[in-house]
């Protein structure tokens, strides 16, 4: 069994490559060739949290192990064990912390592709952490991105994820709040930790958004105004269902919500707003270690 570090995980998993993994994931979905179950979510002694999220189709099972530790250095450790379905010989053991990142951003990319009204675009990323920079790769990469505003409530990220965009090649600037340039752009990513909401409800009415930071009920990024006159898309209806506080606090119609893996195979909206939500499944680390296991 291979042991992969950070960068052997990174070198494995390229954004484009990662969206079509994961739209073939979609299809396979679709035709009943992959399972996955609800993810277990067990609270330990003294306040961790232990999550198991595992993944199968007839050539591949992997399960993504998740320790949470609030107040510990790091807080969260993750890996993702790969298997061989057949037989059940451990492949290899990915760094699940890149698998998260890495495949959030990839399903954030292909939703853009296939629903953005208008994909040419400058993109403001609200938020600066670890998911942020993972979007502003995966939509420079994808997309072909190369402007990008960058806002976050903590100035000193917002300059250290704008000075990394510029090491890209990526034209980057801070700003002071979003509402200055949200007439600007018709690409949004929300990735935020944020029990309010971080976005102005002015979007275009061309644009796409991204929300990924919110995960919990009662988290929301999006104020419930703008979701409310947008179309909306998740990853998954039962993880949105359940976990979505964006979508869950606007009350919406969830017959008016439609799955990611539904809509592929049609043209993309030629209005918006759009608003994508994803809140994860363990379908995406399958894709991931798919791609993952046909370099190895």
């Amino acid at each position: 069994m291979k042991v992969l570090s950070e960068r052997e995980t990174l070198g494995l998993l390229p954004y484009p490559q990662l969206a079509q993994a994961i739209e073939a994931v979609l299809g396979d979905q679709k035709a009943g060739l992959v399972q996955a179950p609800e993810r277990l979510v067990l609270p330990l002694p003294g306040g961790g949290t232990l999550l198991l999220m595992p993944a199968a189709d007839p050539q591949v099972t992997v399960t993504k192990l998740v320790t949470v530790h609030p107040g510990q250095t790091p807080s969260v450790r993750a890996e993702v064990w790969v298997i061989r379905t057949p037989s059940g010989e451990r492949v290899a053991l990915l760094e699940g912390s890149v698998v998260t990142a890495r495949r959030t951003a990839a399903v954030s990319l292909l939703a853009a592709q296939r629903l953005a009204p208008n994909p040419n675009s400058p993109l403001l990323i609200v938020g600066a952490g670890v998911q942020a920079r993972s979007h502003l790769e995966a939509f420079h990469q994808g997309l072909g991105v190369n402007e990008v505003y960058v806002y976050s409530r903590t100035p000193e990220r917002s300059r250290a994820l704008a000075e990394y965009a510029q090491s890209l090649g990526i034209m980057a600037r801070t700003i002071e709040n979003p509402l200055g340039v949200v007439e600007q752009v018709s690409l949004v990513v929300t990735a935020t930790t944020s029990t309010t909401p971080v976005l102005p409800d002015a979007v275009r009415e061309d644009a796409f958004i991204a929300a990924v930071g919110a995960y919990r009920p009662d988290m929301a990024e999006l104020p419930a105004s703008l979701v409310r006159r947008a179309r909306l898309f998740v990853d998954t209806l039962e993880g949105a269902r359940a976990e979505a506080g964006d979508l869950i606090q606007a009350g919406v119609d969830w017959g008016q919500v439609r799955a990611l893996g539904d809509v592929l195979d049609l043209a993309p909206p030629s209005h918006g707003p759009v608003v994508f939500k994803s809140v994860g499944h363990a379908l995406w680390d399958l894709a991931a270690s798919r791609l993952a296991l046909s370099q190895l």
